[in-house]
């Protein structure tokens, strides 16, 4: 009796083991789901079962992966599958626009299955991680696309490499953290696109300012001065030089001195002139020259030479320029002076009392380079004078026209 009980059981075991067994199917798809129970694994069966058609570029996704639908998936109690159909995207980049028909669930996954080789640089909008969603109005989705390039960027004796989508070099330079700053400039510019050989150069620029002291030369005045005898001069005051401080800015590019200028000059303290003092007090004298005893204001040092009314050319000038005769006793000066000190009287040592009546023709007081009188003598007389400086005492009395005398022309 216990043989036939076992064999019972062990017959009914064997029957146990051949059933089979059916798993819960449920598919998402068309915005439906659909729950079926199949013995079967293989999806394909699963969704004839329920009516469901995958396009061409349409995807079954199982457990967050496209799988293929004509391969048997692993035991289990329960499957659960979403259907990804195709949309149309349209991607716009440089290389123009581009329509493709993708089931991916992202604009990164999309965009690489479009054969795009994208990189963390890239400019994508909208983002790579963001899901493939129909559009309401049918419409295909739009994704603008800016690839990035390769960029060599030189700075401070070094040179990194990065990738950039920017669309100017000043925004790739501070997207890679090298910004420009201060009189800093880049090589293209940074308003320009990025170079096609992909080289940009960073010159760092700064700037100097250098201070430098100069002197300023003092001048010389004169003016008048009543401390001083008239043709005297003395030092009233002593020149002092000027201080300028001046400004030369040095420009350095990467650390070469490319220019320098001078950028202004400022005086800290001007010059002070040097002051002259030209004598105007008159002190009447007596002196006695010659056994002549007279009184005299001036004395001035003067080249004395003799004169007829008749020149070597026999050409004659007897009147003198007031009307007198050219005779002894009168004497001419250089015309300026003629017409300052016409009629005053005037004693010549060795030749005498003397009034100034003529002049001699010359227009500066200069004559071979110094001062000069010329002294009269009527044409029959003989001329004992020979030509030399002689003191010439202006007599009194005092000029009434004094003060056009202090400084001679």
């Amino acid at each position: 009796m216990k043989k036939h009980a076992c064999l019972i059981l062990v017959m009914l075991a064997i029957l146990g083991g051949c059933q089979t067994v059916e798993s819960q199917v449920t598919i998402l798809a068309d915005g439906q789901t659909y729950s079926i129970r199949s013995a079967d694994r293989l999806p394909t069966k699963w969704l004839s079962r329920a009516n469901i058609t995958l396009g061409e570029n349409d995807r079954l996704i199982y457990r967050g992966e496209s799988i293929p639908v004509d391969q048997a998936l692993p035991e289990s109690s329960a499957y659960s599958l979403v259907v990804r159909r195709a949309l149309q995207v349209s991607i716009h980049s440089p290389e123009g626009e581009k329509t493709i028909q993708t089931s991916a669930s992202t604009v990164g996954e999309a965009m690489a299955a479009a054969g795009y080789e994208l990189h963390p640089s890239d400019l994508i909008e909208p983002p790579a991680d963001t899901p493939l969603e129909a559009l309401d109005n049918g419409d295909p989705m739009v994704i603008d696309y800016q690839p990035s390039q390769p960029l060599s960027i030189s700075a401070d004796g070094h040179e990194i490499q990065i990738r950039s989508a920017a669309a100017s070099v000043g925004q790739a330079l501070a997207q890679a953290g090298m910004p420009l700053v201060g009189l800093d400039y880049s090589i293209p510019p940074e308003s320009s696109s990025l170079p096609v050989n992909g080289k940009v150069k960073i010159v760092r620029v700064s700037e100097s300012v250098a201070l430098t002291e100069s002197t300023i030369p003092y001048g010389t005045r004169t003016e008048l001065s009543a401390d001083l005898e008239i043709d005297q001069q003395g030092l009233l005051q002593g020149g002092e030089p000027g201080l300028k401080i001046g400004r030369i800015r040095s420009r350095l590019e990467d650390g070469e001195q490319v220019s320098q200028k001078t950028d202004g000059e400022s005086i800290v303290r001007p010059p002070q002139d040097r002051v002259m003092g030209i004598g105007t007090k008159i002190n009447v004298r007596t002196a006695t020259v010659d056994g002549q005893t007279f009184e005299y204001w001036r004395t001035l040092t003067l080249y004395a030479t003799p004169y007829h009314p008749c020149d070597a050319s026999g050409k004659c000038w007897y009147n003198t320029s007031m009307g007198t005769k050219v005779r002894r006793g009168e004497a001419a000066l250089v015309y300026p002076w003629y017409l300052l000190l016409a009629g005053e009287r005037v004693y010549v040592p060795g030749y005498g009392f003397a009034t100034i009546e003529d002049n001699n023709g010359a227009n500066t007081s200069a004559y071979w380079g110094t001062y000069w009188i010329d002294l009269g003598y009527a044409q029959d007389d003989t001329i004992d004078w020979v030509n030399h400086y002689v003191t010439v005492y202006f007599l009194t009395p005092v000029p009434a026209n004094i003060a056009d005398l202090y400084l001679m022309p």
